[in-house]
């Protein structure tokens, strides 16, 4: 079958070769950051923006593929991340959905993310808000609620792949000497236009200083030196490695070799995939993802409306 030509599956640029110090480059940098190690990376060619609705819908329209949040949940697999002995939900939890962010009314402790989040019955790539919302409008939106496998599928019908960790930071930097965010060092208060985030009390007030409250259309903002938009923030961004709260401290023989094994001590039983950039969600108050050095991770079922993915090709 002759694949469909969507313009080469839209631009990419030449990330060049090089070496870099994988750490964190702030006073934010969480434990998972450290401890400093080198890092040689090869060059590759990167997506200039995050994966579009657009794209997305004619990587199903060709194969008619059905993303994780489209499909009915499976016990069998669904209570392997759950303690034993753990009793059967009722028949009706099984039903296929995704994870939605809803703003909390006013202030409220940060230690329960299910106070801002959830589970939405029908919410998919193509209703990211449930069964009341669509794409229509958003098509050069990058496209959500799409899990691990959902990314990792379009990316071999692409002919590409996802981005390693460490391609993915090393790209964010931008080219630049150490810095904190892909534009450099200027505060994240200070840079308002530089990417879409939250900006306000989140979770309860985004006062959307960048004019937008939800996901942006790709490109909207500044690219970095390398040509790449949106390394920050609107969505976050599924890596090919296994997240491992201690990767740093592991020997990595092979850029493309990340952790053979996922460990997250939040949630040992859960198998987690790094994710990167921020998102149209990130606050210092919260979550500083905007940073080039902050690693995140979600489980690989998980579909929610702020994750997406850009792919790679060597």
């Amino acid at each position: 079958m002759k694949k469909t030509k969507i313009s080469e599956i839209r631009k990419m640029v030449l990330i060049p070769s090089g070496k870099f110090q994988m750490v964190g480059t702030s006073q934010k940098g969480n434990q998972d950051e450290f401890p400093k190690h080198d890092i040689e990376v090869k060059s590759f060619m990167m997506d200039i923006h995050e994966v579009t609705n657009t794209q997305f819908k004619s990587f199903v329209d060709e194969t008619g593929y059905v993303s994780v949040a489209e499909r009915p949940i499976i016990w069998e697999e669904f209570k392997k991340q759950l303690p034993k002995d753990y009793p059967k939900p009722p028949d009706d939890f099984f039903e296929p959905g995704a994870l939605v962010f809803f703003p909390t009314e006013g202030p409220v402790k940060m230690d329960d993310i299910g106070q801002w989040w959830k589970w939405v019955k029908g919410a998919n790539w193509k209703q990211p808000e449930g069964p009341s919302s669509n794409i229509s409008n958003k098509m050069d939106h990058p496209v959500v609620q799409v899990a691990y496998e959902d990314a990792n599928a379009y990316a071999k019908w692409a002919g590409k792949r996802l981005p390693t960790e460490s391609e993915w930071e090393w790209a964010a930097r931008g080219g630049l000497e150490n810095p904190i965010y892909p534009w450099g060092n200027e505060s994240i208060a200070e840079s308002t236009l530089k990417a879409n985030f939250w900006q306000g009390f989140f979770p309860y007030e985004n006062k959307g200083e960048d004019g937008f409250i939800g996901t942006a259309p790709v490109m909207s903002f500044d690219s970095n030196g390398y040509g790449l938009y949106d390394m920050a923030g609107n969505v976050w961004e599924w890596c090919e490695d296994w997240y491992h709260a201690e990767a740093y401290s592991q020997k990595k023989d092979n850029i493309k070799k990340g952790p053979e094994t996922s460990y997250d001590p939040q949630e040992p039983n859960i198998p987690k995939r790094v994710i990167r950039g921020g998102s149209f969600l990130c606050n210092d108050s919260y979550c500083s993802g905007y940073r080039v050095s902050r690693r995140m991770k979600s489980s690989e079922d998980s579909g929610l409306n702020h994750t997406g993915f850009r792919c790679v090709k060597d």
